[in-house]
């Protein structure tokens, strides 16, 4: 187990960027964070050498785990309410990209091109994924009959889209033009399929049935294999597709490296966070009367991870949703071990 060191302190809390998106910038000696100093949630850049900020954000708040770094690596996209927004890092000048309006939009996934984005979003009844050009020349939506969670674009053709329907069945596909729509597994809530991504350049996906497996699915045939009988959490495959970083609950084991090839453990550190959310006791899928307890009238929320007060898969910043450095030799996670959501780093032993 390695030493952990703490990089953001304070009475306000922090979070690192969704475990889907890098954290760390260029170099690994800067990551982003998310912060709520000023009230309302904004990105900014940490040294890890010094200690110094630069808040790149301003204004109305940002949805607080929208953060995505284009791969330019000159640019920050995040959500604001009805839009998408890239604000540049040196100039910190802000430009619209899509607009929904009077729409929820969750976070975005980038193609690995650069050239287009992919978020979930409702307004009203209608539910689906909106799809914008990099430079805002275009955008759509697909529809979708349920709620869409986490859209993801393949790493190795962007034509591809990956995106959770909740409540079940979780997993589908649709290429960026709204064809090609299909479920890839077909379960019930009672399979509690949860964090799907693409096992990195395998293109393969990777993903958790709570609490009990982290399962391994091929792309092109769709076969489901084991990678391990473990209660991996949020999972964040390396590059190479060899290892997955997870965080665990129920018990909390603390952050662990899981190899595909023979689904070994190796313990990275303890988060000590309060891993909060009362649906992951159980081994099934929130239902519409499971919120309805928790939080009355908060259904307008595109899903839970918008909301600010979810009891029941939440709150997200009590979760590490650990992360790999550019260089695979760090990890960034966020915990509540002192009280307040703070952002920590630890090597990879």
């Amino acid at each position: 187990m390695t030493q952990v060191t703490q990089v953001t302190s304070g009475s306000n809390p922090s979070n690192a960027t969704y475990f889907l998106q890098q954290s760390f910038l260029p170099g690994d000696r800067d990551i982003l964070v998310i912060t709520y100093e000023a009230g309302a949630p904004q990105i900014v850049e940490v040294s890890l050498d010094t200690g110094a900020r630069r808040q790149l954000t301003s204004g109305p708040g940002i949805h607080p785990f929208s953060a995505a770094q284009h791969p330019g690596d000159q640019e920050v996209v995040y959500t604001r309410r009805d839009g998408l927004y890239a604000v540049h890092r040196a100039t910190r000048q802000e430009r619209t990209i899509a607009r929904a309006e009077g729409a929820s939009i969750g976070e975005c996934s980038i193609s690995p091109d650069g050239e287009w984005l992919t978020a979930a979003f409702r307004r009203g009844d209608e539910r689906g994924l909106l799809v914008a050009a990099w430079d805002g020349r275009e955008v759509r939506t697909i529809a979708f009959p349920r709620t869409v969670i986490h859209p993801q674009f393949h790493p190795l053709d962007p034509e591809w889209i990956e995106f959770a329907g909740d409540p079940a069945p979780r997993m589908h596909r649709v290429r960026r033009d709204g064809t090609g729509l299909e479920c890839l597994y077909q379960h019930d809530n009672d399979e509690f399929v949860v964090h799907e991504t693409f096992l990195g350049s395998t293109g393969d996906l990777v993903f958790t049935v709570w609490p009990r497996k982290l399962c391994r699915m091929n792309w092109s045939t769709r076969q489901i294999t084991t990678i391990a009988d473990y209660n991996a959490w949020h999972i964040a495959p390396d590059r190479a597709g060899r290892r997955v970083l997870c965080d665990t609950n129920h018990p909390d084991n603390g952050i662990q490296i899981v190899s595909v090839a023979d689904g070994t453990r190796t313990l990275v550190c303890r988060s000590d966070s309060s891993n909060r959310g009362s649906q992951w006791l159980t081994s099934r899928y929130a239902l519409k009367e499971d919120f309805e307890r928790a939080r009355a009238g908060q259904d307008s929320t595109l899903s839970w991870m918008e909301a600010d007060n979810d009891t029941v898969y939440g709150p997200q910043c009590t979760h590490p949703h650990p992360s790999w450095s550019r260089d695979e030799t760090k990890i960034v996670f966020t915990s509540d071990r002192t009280g307040v959501p703070q952002v920590y780093m630890a090597e990879i032993p």
